[in-house]
């Protein structure tokens, strides 16, 4: 009998070459199927390493078929992908098992004729994993062509991503970078502070025996071991007392400040977790009362899809964020507000680049030409959100994108093209750390500096009445001709 993680992780692998859904989905869609927690733990594991390593095992998978991989069949190559993975980092896993799963997987797949092709090919792996084919890290950082190899194959990104980082940051931070991608993350989880405070939190995961760590730089973050999710996700159904949230995304919503206005919006708000530390900023106290929301504070979340609308709520629910007010709008569009909002968050749709240890299945989904159309509609999206925000309001744009066509170039499209100041980020909430930022005030986490995710965000104030009239008059607009 075929191990039923490995038959889940082919079909997670196969929907994913395909052009289905994102990493993420396909897991929860397999795990749904799997009653063992330990299938679901290793379907993910190889699955989401499959996606990091795939760079390196083609390169393998190829030098040991001695063919190119375009030639082998697609539900083959998949089935080589997930059994190399296994032989060469879950160890413990004997590589017997490996090799007879793998062959009665192709015949499942009615490809019976390469069951011997893909033993030979695996055992000839696992004889050899000890010294692998693989470019090596060349001695001569100036050998281009070398570094390229090492770093598009053996650290397994793709090569014109490898490229722009290796142009910008140079040879040894983009190392760094990428085994930080290669690094499976733990889970990072932040308090929900409308609920609890992130020391009571850590005591109470204590007393389950989950040791978290805080987080270095989000006030309200906390890490856990790897293989606690179970414990964490029985937590969560009972108090509701966390969101899973990234340290880096955790920063976004400390840019709107320690009160962020009166009256907020939160545009492309789904899954939730930015709105809940938006609403819990909210909410004040004195000396012996609960938190309490003041009367007249408005919060509005929005998103388009209506199974993303529908996620947030269930995530405010869960927080007892009860006083947001959710709306299903696209802010590719004109939003149906009028400009009465202090401060707008938009934390954009984006590559999101920046993310690749935590979905390393992007890295393989984008195009360099992906870029400038994502930017193009990050410029849009940013031009109708600068259209609601009150005058003297702040606007905050942020992605989880390493890359500057969808960062300081959009923001430097939109400072060109409205009547917006841009701040200085440094001074937004006394709880960011001045390392986060960049020489020009904004935010920019960084694999390789900060052990996060690549995050970007920048603020912008719109000016007062008096202050558009005097920006109107310098430019002449509104003034009759001479």
């Amino acid at each position: 009998m075929i191990a039923p993680a490995r038959v889940a992780a082919f079909q997670c692998l196969r929907a994913l070459s395909s052009g289905g859904g994102d990493l993420g989905t396909e897991i929860e869609l397999a795990r749904a199927h799997l009653a063992d927690p330990r299938d679901r733990a290793l379907t993910t594991d190889i699955v989401s390493g499959v996606q990091r390593w795939r760079a390196a095992l083609d390169h393998l998978i190829g030098i040991f078929a001695k063919r190119p991989i375009e030639r082998l069949d697609p539900e083959v190559l998949e089935i080589l992908r997930l059994s190399a993975y296994q032989l060469l980092h879950l160890t413990r896993v004997p590589a017997a098992a490996v090799v007879d799963d793998a062959v009665n997987l192709v015949a499942r797949a009615g490809k019976q004729s390469a069951r011997g092709f893909v033993n030979a090919v695996l055992r000839t792996l696992s004889r050899r994993r000890r010294a692998l084919p693989l470019p090596q890290k060349p001695a001569d950082p100036a050998d281009r062509e070398a570094v390229l190899a090492y770093l598009a194959t053996t650290l397994s990104h793709p090569r014109w991503l490898v490229e722009r980082w290796l142009d910008r940051i140079g040879f040894e931070a983009t190392e760094r970078w990428l085994a930080y991608n290669n690094t499976p993350p733990g889970l990072t989880i932040r308090a929900n502070t409308i609920r609890t405070t992130v020391t009571t939190l850590q005591a109470q995961l204590a007393d389950l025996g989950i040791q978290a760590e805080r987080g270095r730089f989000g006030p309200d973050c906390l890490h856990l071991p790897r293989g606690d999710r179970a414990q964490l996700e029985a937590l969560d159904r009972l108090h509701g007392l966390f969101v899973v949230q990234d340290e880096a995304s955790q920063l976004v919503p400390l840019l709107a400040g320690p009160d962020p206005g009166r009256r907020v919006l939160d545009t492309c708000a789904s899954p939730g977790g930015r709105t809940t530390a938006l609403a819990a900023a909210q909410l004040v106290t004195g000396a012996g009362l609960p938190k309490r929301r003041r009367a007249g504070d408005l919060l509005v979340a929005c998103d388009v899809r209506e199974h993303r609308v529908a996620l947030l709520r269930r995530t405010l629910e869960s927080a007892g964020a009860d006083h947001v007010r959710v709306v299903r709008a696209d802010l590719q569009r004109p939003l149906p507000f009028a400009p009465v909002f202090e401060c707008v968050v938009v934390d954009a749709p984006c590559s999101g680049l920046g993310t690749l240890r935590r979905d390393p299945d992007i890295k393989w989904r984008r195009q360099p030409s992906d870029l400038l159309v994502l930017a193009r509609a990050q410029q849009t999206m940013l031009a109708n959100a600068a259209a609601v925000v009150a005058p003297e309001g702040r606007l905050v744009y942020a992605t989880c994108s390493s890359e500057p066509e969808e960062n300081e170039e959009v923001a430097a499209t939109f400072a060109a093209q409205h009547a917006f100041a841009r701040l200085d980020a440094r001074a937004a909430h006394s709880a960011l750390a001045p390392v986060l930022f960049d020489a020009d005030g904004a935010l920019r986490t960084s694999p390789p500096r900060h052990g996060l995710d690549a995050f970007f965000g920048i603020i912008f104030r719109r000016p007062s009445a008096p202050e558009l009239a005097s920006i109107g008059a310098e430019l002449g607009v509104g003034q009759r001709p001479a």
